[in-house]
């Protein structure tokens, strides 16, 4: 039926903007950290890091990040131009929950048990679409589909690999050793406090007036609890926290997702 057809695209079109967003993060995230001018504070005594270099303060936070079971992401990213801002909890399962905002619209996504579902708002997804270059009834049809809906997308569907992406942890923090060269060259600067917790400054400069730093818990596990980079292409800020803790991913009521399965079966969801 035709309905499926916009259904299909209105997914794709999705997808697009999601890509845009989280794998980003990753991608710069093993340079990243808290704006330089952040407030000084004192560090624990005795300093945890005390003996170590800078890029050795580094591996071990790359080492206990990729060790976590969960974690959230708060932040905003640039990419291409684009500020996608982003709330998620991730856990190690390949589950997900969170909220992203592109050119004001918000679109929530969840993932479990292998199905992704997203539901978006009105502005969201004409902001999607328009990208795309889909015509203009083709987006009210398709807007009308999803109204108020949960678009449901079970594994091997349009989308559901670049979606599901987004909510795999294991795969988000590799990226953070996928380039060891890349965040050598540290230097350490003044410690600071991220949500009241003591943190390392870990600093990097590049050419062209790239500033990328990261925050080190200086309490219990070394992991990294913020990131910002500055100047360059794609700017951004990322809070990383709840470490470790239950990621609760709640199925949408099924009279309130629209099922591409069933759609394709001619079946309305």
């Amino acid at each position: 039926m035709a309905s499926h057809r916009k259904l299909r695209a209105a997914a794709v079109v999705c997808v697009v903007a999601v890509a845009a967003g989280p794998a980003p993060v990753a991608a710069w995230a093993a340079t990243t950290g808290v704006p330089a001018g952040a407030p000084a504070v004192a560090a624990p005594s005795p300093d945890p890091f005390d003996g170590l270099t800078a890029d050795e303060i580094g591996d071990r936070a790359v080492a206990a990040t990729q060790s976590a079971t969960s974690l959230r992401m708060t932040g905003r990213v640039v990419t291409e131009g684009q500020p996608l801002d982003i709330d998620f909890a991730v856990n190690d399962r390949d589950e997900c929950t969170g909220v992203m905002k592109i050119k004001g619209g918000t679109a929530e996504l969840r993932k479990i048990d292998q199905v992704t579902y997203m539901k978006g708002d009105e502005a969201f997804w004409r902001v999607s679409m328009a990208s795309q270059g889909m015509p203009e009834a083709q987006i009210d049809a398709t807007v009308e589909l999803v109204k108020g809906r949960w678009l449901k997308i079970a594994p091997g569907q349009a989308g559901s690999a670049d979606l599901g992406g987004v909510c795999d942890l294991k795969s988000l923090l590799a990226d953070l050793d996928k380039d060891k060269a890349e965040r050598r060259g540290l230097t350490r600067g003044p410690d600071a406090e991220v949500d009241g917790t003591p943190v390392a400054t870990l600093v990097k400069k590049k050419a062209g007036g790239e500033t990328t730093t990261v925050s080190v818990s200086q309490e219990g596990k070394p992991y990294i609890l913020k990131m910002v980079k500055t100047g360059g292409a794609e700017p951004g800020s990322m809070v990383l926290s709840d470490y470790d803790k239950p990621v609760r991913v709640v199925v949408p009521p099924a009279d309130e997702t629209v099922d591409l399965s069933k759609l394709d079966g001619g079946t309305p969801a």
